[in-house]
């Protein structure tokens, strides 16, 4: 097999976010291009019609306006972002301006690295030599259980062979309930066509949804330890909705922990915002069981990948 077995984070030589936050521009900066999806994945809310009808989240694919006002706010930020991940909610390569979003984002030279995530199901040859070409630096495939490895595997061998290169490919799936004879098959169609590959579990990560059973161990099928308090994403990352409001945190499926709108406001008056610092500061100081969304996160136990807690006074001084 070609590829490396190894989790999509990368945990080695990662900044220690308790040396450098306050942070004057977001590491990470998620950019939705559609919270619209057409799978309908049992541990996904997004496919769920009962659920978003709950959230009374209406789907919607990014206006390319908005979406060029929320890339021209983020190259000029005062620092260049780190990663722009083109995915959130749903599939992003269901918005026909995919392609042009990248090569946009690309043409500013503010941003480290382009990348995004998807169920692989629309690729086609034509879409896979445009997406590359605009300079789609990695794309991660979340391959559905139940695939149709025929298709899927020769469009992800093409990805693979003609971005070669320029374009990191990562294929991931969803272990729990497969057979060790399944598993196996996966990494047969995808381990010589991939760049990185892996299984992951289940976890309860999305606040309010049911995922349903999980299992003992976290989302990279590390051992669990302990419940982490104090949040990272919220001081090192930022996510932007289809409809170009702000979340607190890329977990904000039912789009309720909202800090702000792009359509109104500039990204920077968001990250500088009294509602974000609130929140930030609310977590230092032991209030994230005080939060509805935040307190039934479980990303905090499955998959968190910093520890603030043991520097919350610390960061509390310099962010006040």
């Amino acid at each position: 097999m070609k590829a490396e077995v190894k989790p999509r984070i990368n945990l080695e030589g990662r900044t220690k976010l308790e040396t450098v936050i306050p942070l004057s521009t977001p590491y990470l900066v998620f950019v939705d291009p559609s919270d619209v999806c057409n799978q309908k994945c049992p541990m996904c809310p997004s496919g769920s019609r009962t659920a978003l009808k709950q959230a009374k989240r209406k789907p919607q694919l990014m206006d390319f306006r908005l979406y060029k006002k929320i890339i021209t706010d983020l190259a000029n930020m005062p620092e260049p972002v780190k990663t722009l991940r083109l995915y959130k909610d749903g599939e992003p390569l269901l918005n026909h301006h995919f392609p042009g979003m990248v090569a946009f984002a690309k043409a500013t030279s503010r941003f480290g690295q382009i990348d995004t995530t998807t169920n692989g199901s629309v690729l086609g040859m034509s879409l896979i030599k445009d997406i590359v070409k605009a300079g789609l630096d990695k794309i991660i495939i979340s391959v559905p259980q139940k695939y149709h490895h025929t298709n899927l595997t020769r469009m992800v061998a093409y990805l693979y062979g003609y971005g070669r290169g320029r374009c990191e490919v990562y294929v991931k799936t969803i272990g729990d309930g497969m057979s060790d004879e399944q598993k196996g098959q996966f990494y047969k169609d995808f381990g010589d066509v991939s760049d990185r590959i892996f299984i992951e579990n289940v976890a309860p990560c999305w606040p309010g949804y049911d995922v349903g059973s999980v299992g003992t161990r976290g989302i990279y099928n590390q051992e669990l330890t302990r419940e982490v308090h104090v949040c990272p994403y919220i001081f090192y990352s930022s996510a932007i909705n289809s409809n170009g409001t702000v979340s607190l945190c890329f977990l904000d499926w039912r789009h309720q922990m909202i800090i702000g709108d792009l359509k109104t406001e500039s990204f920077k008056d968001v990250w500088g915002s009294a509602l974000l610092r609130a929140a930030q500061k609310a977590h230092l100081t032991g209030g994230r069981v005080d939060m509805g969304f935040c307190n039934v996160c479980g990303q905090m136990k499955y998959g968190a990948p910093d520890d603030l807690d043991l520097y919350a006074e610390d960061i509390l001084r310099r962010l006040l």
